[in-house]
């Protein structure tokens, strides 16, 4: 009774800058408990990520945070990230304290989708780790829908043989244009904030094949993405990147070109993951990778 007593009264406010190192802890803490349980690598690392990654939410104007509250003590976060024009909104990263009251989680999530719908996004999407089944629930009962299997992969990738056709360099604000068209071919829309920024910092790279690009890479790691109108375009742009920064990035696992292509290269596996949407979806019509966002 105690418990349900505690369920009723939690409290779902915006998240406030002064609130960044109490919920960098619990994400921490939150996913070092699911590492453990599953003998995985943490999503989180250490604690000075966790709240250096709230802060990075909290700095970014096309992020919306909510926390959760009982008796002035936080028990969980969660935000909602946009990407101008982009017509999609992303959920993450989702944080609970491991020991709070069931149904914390749920109330975060139903707040947090009520904003989203009130702004009439028609596609929701989250990155969710199939090692933690209690969110896989928590999603599925809200109308999430697993689209893609994914896998979190590590290393540098292999060569590949060399094709005059195919000629992979650095993105330039010039090819945003096609690269948008090509986004809406592969995924059904385009995603040009993220390419931009990510050729400011000299990190996109596109593809050409026969003089016209046939894919792009907005960063290649957890927090870019990457689509292309065939896999050995792909692996092109891949064999192109400079050893990945942090952990690694997302491959689906229904690729199985792809997928043995990196294995086979040295590539190791960290831990499972899967795309889940609700609302509108595109499947893929070319080869692409994910980010943790969407």
């Amino acid at each position: 009774m105690q418990t349900l007593e505690r369920e009723l009264i939690v409290a779902i406010r915006p998240i406030r800058p002064d609130d960044a190192e109490r919920c960098g802890q619990i994400a921490f803490e939150a996913h070092r408990d699911v590492a453990s349980r599953h003998n995985i690598p943490s999503e989180q690392p250490s604690v000075e990520f966790s709240i250096a990654l709230v802060k990075a939410k909290l700095a970014d104007p096309n992020a919306r945070g909510l926390v959760a509250e009982y008796a002035n003590d936080i028990l969980g976060s969660v935000f909602l990230n946009t990407f101008p024009p982009a017509p999609v909104a992303a959920i993450g990263p989702l944080t609970v304290y491991p020991n709070a009251p069931a149904g914390v989680g749920q109330r975060l999530m139903t707040d947090l989708l009520g904003h989203a719908l009130a702004r009439e996004f028609g596609s929701i999407r989250l990155v969710q780790s199939p090692s933690h089944l209690e969110s896989l629930a928590l999603y599925a009962k809200l109308g999430f829908v697993v689209r893609e299997p994914l896998v979190l992969m590590q290393g540098k990738c292999p060569p590949v043989a060399d094709d005059p056709a195919r000629v992979v360099r650095l993105a330039v604000e010039g090819d945003i244009a096609s690269c948008d068209r090509l986004c809406e071919r592969v995924i059904g829309f385009a995603r040009p904030s993220e390419l931009r920024n990510t050729i400011r910092q000299s990190i996109a790279r596109v593809v050409e094949r026969s003089g016209r690009i046939a894919g792009y890479a907005a960063g290649i790691g957890m927090k870019g993405y990457a689509v292309a109108e065939t896999t050995a375009d792909l692996q092109a742009l891949l064999a192109a990147t400079p050893q990945m920064p942090g952990p690694g990035f997302f491959v689906p696992t229904r690729n199985g070109e792809l997928l043995r292509w990196l294995l086979q290269g040295g590539l190791r596996m960290l831990w499972p993951a899967a795309l889940m949407t609700r609302g509108s979806y595109q499947e893929a019509t070319g080869a692409f990778l994910p980010s943790i966002a969407f």
